[in-house]
């Protein structure tokens, strides 16, 4: 077991920070190590069915932190996207692939199953991708989420019916048949509701009053892998359960805390079972029947992600959005293995079929990180494209005195703020969607890139009084800086610093005004704390105004030892003494003028 363990984390700590260089995602970096120690590989690991059980435990405790997110109004505002939108994915997409297993010789009972284990996706797979690149929150996220949601919903009665299409007798009695199963589900989601409502919350109140952390880790694992069995007992998603118990507990005040217990064995064992994944195909098949597999798999994606997009532009989820929701769903789902496994043993499928099904579901995994690359280069090419074909808006406010180099979430507010004061501002930004946007609401913005000399010329830079540089990329905000102070030496600048290394550059170039946008928010933030803390309000302002003067001051000491990084940290060490020194001596004049007063 130990071997095993050091096989397993030697394998992710090699592959997947390698993967995570080559931009090809922490998903393909566990199957491809799964790959390298698995049968086909360096046969490192041979049990691979018994890891493979193990590790779904990761899924498990995933989606009862993806449901500690989610309040119970929440989940019944989704009931829409769950039901109409899962329901309208796995129909359209289960009877294409159905159909095209009936084409591919199988009978109906085998293409039922297939059509349908197929349309399933991975649940690990996809919210694992969504959560690395920060996509779960967003809308699309979302409808996402709720397919993967009804999906499990939808495997419970998909693996019920397989012995009874294989002829398989279910109960002892027909009445066994009929009602037993779904008493026992009923009882099992109706225990889960008890336990969740009520017993759940005085239990943990219980085990964090003994104030020791490690018990209450492990109550929370008992909690989780307690509710998932007795799923598993019931005949039902192991996963569904532990969703429902996260859900349940959203509101807890225990909630953070059993988040933060479960997230180190949820990350551990998605790898795990990422892994086991990779170790799980079977490239012997593939050398055998290449062109089967082949044709299968390519036969999959295209007909998947075809009705995905489909469904996408049904339920609503925007043109741009459409092809990332059909990739991120676009693979089989790990329920698939059991599938096709339960219907090789009822006799609906035969072990050759089960075989390459199971293949091209495995398969499959692995290209949904390739397809997401794809897609990523795809969109940067296109945007290119589009920004290179993009002619610039002609400038008809010649008058202005004023221009504004990108209208972002920064720009804006100065912009505002000058347009309420009725000062007139040509307002450049390069970006059509955030300027069709903007136009809606009745700001007149131009489209075009302002580190380009015809374009400034166009919007009447040679005449303007200021130039306002809140363009987000430092580099473009660098070239603006130079051209316009090359080319328009007369015109005043305010520009925005991202960092510290900006700032001086900026500083550097001849640039008078220069704001970090974080900087005075901070100093808000630090007076506010002052002042939680007991400090007088007028105190704490004077402290915050004591520090903005010495930083400024410091900071602009600092400009020209930038490049020398000794130099600089000597001067940083003796800026911070000095700014003790300050606060301990406005201490002292504080209190003496209080003492004084008879304070």
């Amino acid at each position: 077991m130990l071997v095993d363990a050091l096989i397993y984390l030697v394998a992710a700590v090699i592959c997947v920070p390698i993967a995570q260089w080559l931009k090809l995602g922490a998903v393909l970096g566990y199957l491809i190590a799964g790959a390298i120690i698995g049968p086909w590989g360096l046969k490192l690991v041979e049990d691979v069915e018994s890891i493979m059980h193990f590790s779904e435990f990761g899924v498990v405790l995933m989606l009862f932190v993806i449901g500690l997110e989610l309040e119970p109004k929440r989940l019944i505002e989704m009931r829409r996207r769950v039901f109409g939108g899962g329901a309208l994915q796995i129909g359209l997409t289960g009877l294409a692939l159905g159909l095209a297993c009936l084409a591919m010789g199988l009978d109906w009972k085998a293409a039922l199953v297939a059509g349908v284990a197929l349309a399933l996706s991975s649940t690990a797979i996809a919210v694992a991708t969504m959560s690395e690149r920060n996509f779960l929150p967003t809308p699309t996220g979302q409808s996402g989420f709720a397919v993967l949601l009804f999906q499990d919903i939808a495997a419970i009665p998909l693996l019920a019916i397989i012995p009874l299409l294989g002829g398989a007798v279910v109960g002892a009695t027909s009445g066994e048949a009929g009602w037993l199963p779904a008493v026992k589900a009923f009882g099992a989601i109706a225990a889960v509701i008890v336990v969740g409502l009520y017993l759940t919350r005085p239990l943990l109140r219980m085990v964090a009053a003994t104030n020791l952390r490690e018990v209450f880790t492990a109550f929370s694992l008992l909690l989780v892998i307690g509710i998932a069995q007795v799923m598993n007992m019931a005949g039902l998603s192991m996963g569904l359960g532990a969703f429902l118990a996260g859900v349940l507990l959203a509101g807890s005040e225990y909630r953070r805390a059993l988040e933060t217990d479960i997230e180190p064995f949820k990350g551990l064992l998605l790898g795990l079972f990422f892994i086991s994944v990779g170790m799980a195909i079977d490239f012997g098949l593939l050398i055998n029947q290449p062109l089967m597999v082949a044709a299968l798999l390519s036969g999959f994606l295209v007909f998947k992600l075809a009705t995905l997009w489909l469904t996408a532009r049904i339920i609503g989820v925007t043109s741009k959005q459409r092809w990332l929701f059909a990739i991120l769903l676009s693979q089989g789902g790990e329920f698939g293995f059991v599938v096709f496994a339960a219907g090789q043993v009822s006799g609906v499928l035969s072990k050759e079929w089960a075989a390459l099904l199971t293949m091209t579901v495995a398969l499959s995994m692995v290209t949904t990180p390739l397809l997401l690359l794809l897609h990523d280069w795809w969109g940067a090419r296109n945007e290119s494209r589009n920004a290179a074909r993009h002619q610039a808006d002609e400038v008809d406010e010649k008058e202005a005195t004023v221009i504004v180099a990108g209208f972002g979430r920064f720009g804006q507010i100065v912009g505002r703020l000058l347009f309420a004061n009725g000062v007139k501002a040509v307002v450049l930004d390069h970006d059509p969607d955030q300027i069709e946007t903007l136009r809606k609401f009745g700001y007149k913005v131009f489209y075009g890139d302002a580190t380009r000399l015809d374009l400034l010329h166009a919007a009447g830079a040679k005449e303007a009084t200021l130039m306002i540089n809140a363009i987000d990329d430092v580099e473009d905000s660098i070239k603006l800086t130079d051209i316009v102070r090359e080319n328009f030496p007369n015109i005043k600048m305010v520009a925005r610093a991202r960092n510290i290394t900006h700032y001086v550059a900026l500083r550097k170039r001849g640039v008078e005004l220069v704001e970090r946008e974080t900087f005075e928010s901070a100093l808000r933030t630090g007076r506010h704390a002052l002042e939680v803390l007991g400090f007088d309000r007028f105190r704490a302002r004077d402290m915050a105004m004591i520090f903005r003067r010495h930083n400024l001051r410091v900071t602009e000491a600092a400009i020209p030892l930038f490049d020398d990084d000794d130099r600089m940290v000597s001067a940083a060490k003796a800026g911070r003494d000095e700014l003790e020194e300050q606060f301990a001596e406005d201490r002292q004049r504080f209190d003496s003028g209080h003492s004084s007063k008879g304070w």
